[in-house]
């Protein structure tokens, strides 16, 4: 990995020395726009619409228009005279309980290694962090953009996550939402019952990008044969929709057989099977039985005998 920033984190009058690095990486396969007809590489080129010419990146400002049509141009010159946080500092304003930060303010993560020959306070607020069980909030500046961002640990190094800005996170109001029904406590405890059946501890390597891999193994094939094209397979039927699936009672019951825990009746409850005899128990009674029977001519024959002779 490589830092894209270096800096230190202000805790109080403290300072604690950091690189910055990008925490995730996308592995998204890249693709070229290409003339359908000869293969030939799309480039665009950046013309000015005043005088017709190609235009340098160097060349390049930023302008603003405003809704009214009034535009305004803007130098780097311009964006460095705006109010920012120190370009090099990451000041902490507060720590907050963990769980109030909404997990939708999250954007994107950033690795802090220690950048000192004596990391000692990075360790400390890195177990500080872990000890209290907060969060700490902080203002980091990055490619001139001062972001709110939230500090916390993650196997014993400190993570830094940016936030979005309450203002942008849209505010939701769905009119088919007013007028919807609650649900019967009967498909509250089904729907409880299927979530049981298929929870379980978050293990993300049970996980896989499905479209990733089919597409580079089209792609491989594709190379394979020599052609740079994909051979055309023929299309899986689609599925049929289930008419039996009517309303929401039946498809929780549809979901929970699918799931192998079998409802017993509407309320969730499962059939008991019957208890059976021990192996050895069944065995010894039909022992019994057996010598029993046997016993009883052998009884009524010894009488005879005994009446015979008294006669």
């Amino acid at each position: 990995m490589r830092a894209i920033w270096k800096g230190s984190i202000a805790f109080g009058l403290v300072n604690v020395p950091v690189k910055v690095y990008t925490a995730t990486e996308d592995h998204d396969i890249r693709f070229h726009q290409v003339h359908a007809k000869d293969g030939g590489r799309i480039k665009y080129d950046r013309v000015c619409t005043v005088c017709g010419k190609s235009v340098q990146y160097a060349d390049i400002d930023k302008a603003y228009e405003s809704p009214e049509g009034e535009k305004v141009m803007l130098t780097d010159e311009d964006f460095a005279k705006l109010p920012a946080a120190e370009k090099h500092e990451i000041p902490v304003l507060q720590f907050v309980p963990s769980e109030q930060i909404d997990p939708v303010l999250f954007e994107k993560s950033y690795y802090l290694e220690p950048d000192s020959n004596t990391p000692k306070a990075y360790v400390l607020l890195a177990t500080t962090l872990e000890q209290i069980d907060r969060t700490a909030l902080v203002h980091f500046t990055l490619r001139q953009k001062t972001r709110l961002a939230a500090l916390r640990v993650r196997d014993g190094v400190l993570v830094l996550q940016t936030l979005l800005w309450p203002d942008e996170v849209r505010a939701v109001e769905f009119e088919s939402l007013e007028d919807a029904a609650e649900p019967r406590p009967q498909e509250i405890k089904m729907a409880e019952t299927l979530v049981a059946t298929m929870s379980d501890d978050f293990d993300p390597d049970l996980y896989k990008d499905e479209y990733q891999i089919e597409l580079k193994r089209l792609l491989d094939e594709a190379i394979a044969s020599g052609t740079g094209k994909v051979q055309s397979q023929p299309e899986a039927a689609p599925a049929e929709m289930d008419a039996e699936v009517v309303d929401l009672v039946a498809a929780l019951q549809r979901s929970l057989e699918a799931s192998g825990r079998r409802s017993a009746s509407g309320n969730g409850a499962e059939k008991k099977p019957a208890k059976k005899a021990p192996a050895k128990k069944a065995a010894a009674k039909a022992t019994k039985s057996t010598a029993k029977a046997a016993d009883k001519p052998a009884k009524k024959t010894a009488k005879k005998a005994a009446a015979r002779k008294g006669a």
